[in-house]
């Protein structure tokens, strides 16, 4: 069965790295349960031109407009606050999910289990049913309270992971550093990937 993740967009600088990961789990022929916040809205305009619009319709709308070859059922949409997606209950979690990029406003939220919004609501959930939470913070530098709070998520099971990309391969272009992170991103989860060279491959 292919594998379902929950992808979250929010408002740090990064979106780049969202947008490749979310046309790369598709093109893998993963279910994607995409969640965005309003500065995740602003931050897409700013960095990439993007419109992501707020109805979570003409969101799914537009992202199968600039990902056309992929399939249109694998990808789902859900508001801020739409409770009766499946991500919102431990009886129908997804296989893993992902913040990327990772404010870090939701990653305290998280990490003192709050969840007055479904993404943070969505990440409990996959927390306390043991499955697979990726956060990809872009912020620098760490304040000793965001460092106290990436901690306390390692500790309860996520994986913290930085956008920061190696020189190892390379890189010829930002698409290619952009890229690094991704394929990072998608080990974590177990979805397979040819983005790089393995190392002494």
């Amino acid at each position: 069965m292919p594998k379902t993740i929950c992808l979250a967009l929010t408002g740090a600088s990064g979106m780049p790295y969202g947008l490749r990961l979310l046309e790369c789990l598709l093109a893998a022929g993963c279910r994607v349960q995409l969640l965005y916040s309003q500065a995740a809205q602003i931050v897409a305009q700013q960095e990439m031109a993007f419109d992501l619009p707020s109805r979570p319709a003409e969101a799914r709308a537009a992202l199968l407009a600039r990902y056309p070859a992929v399939d249109p059922e694998k990808l789902a949409v859900y508001g801020r606050e739409e409770w009766f997606a499946p991500v919102a209950s431990g009886s129908n979690p997804p296989d893993a999910m992902v913040v990327c990029p990772c404010t870090m406003g939701t990653l305290a939220a998280i990490a003192q289990g709050l969840a007055d919004k479904l993404i943070e609501r969505a990440a409990d959930v996959v927390l306390k049913e043991g499955r697979k939470l990726v956060l990809v913070p872009r912020e620098t530098p760490f304040s000793a309270i965001h460092l106290d709070n990436m901690l306390r998520l390692a500790r309860a099971g996520a994986v913290i992971l930085p956008p920061s990309p190696g020189f190892y391969h390379h890189p010829q272009s930002v698409a290619d550093l952009v890229d690094f992170v991704v394929a990072r991103i998608l080990d974590q989860i177990g979805v397979p990937h040819t983005l790089m060279t393995r190392w002494g491959a």
